[in-house]
């Protein structure tokens, strides 16, 4: 299986910024998508953002447009999200998820393997 690893969450107040990581054990994901979820205590998973790794297309939640920009380097090895002007309601825990189905889908279930996430929060 692939193994996908996040990092870079942490503790930040309200306006703050933060810029979380994942790191994809094998470069399988050229034609592929690769996403950012998030779960908060009590609540369902919810997609943030997805790319395609082969075409560079994106898609992104309602609730962070404007404020999270989801990206990737050139060999599809990390994928990054960098969040800007966080807000309290930010605060969940973060995974990475990818799949090798052709749209970047928002959906959990359209996704076969999750890393096992960091956590954000905002104060």
């Amino acid at each position: 299986d692939v193994q996908l690893v996040e990092s870079g969450g942490g503790s930040v107040q309200a306006g703050g910024s933060l810029r979380l990581s994942c790191v994809a054990s094998e470069s399988t994901y050229r034609s592929g998508c690769m996403g950012w979820y998030r779960e908060a205590p009590g609540q369902a998973r919810e997609g943030i953002a997805a790319i395609n790794s082969g075409t560079g297309d994106a898609h992104g939640a309602d609730s962070v447009k404007g404020r999270f920009t989801i990206s990737e380097d050139n060999m599809g090895d990390f994928l990054y999200l960098q969040m800007n002007s966080l807000k309290p309601e930010d605060t969940a825990m973060y995974y990475c998820a990818a799949t090798y189905n052709y749209f970047p889908s928002l959906r959990p279930t359209d996704y076969d393997f999750w890393g096992h996430g960091t956590q954000v929060t905002v104060s």
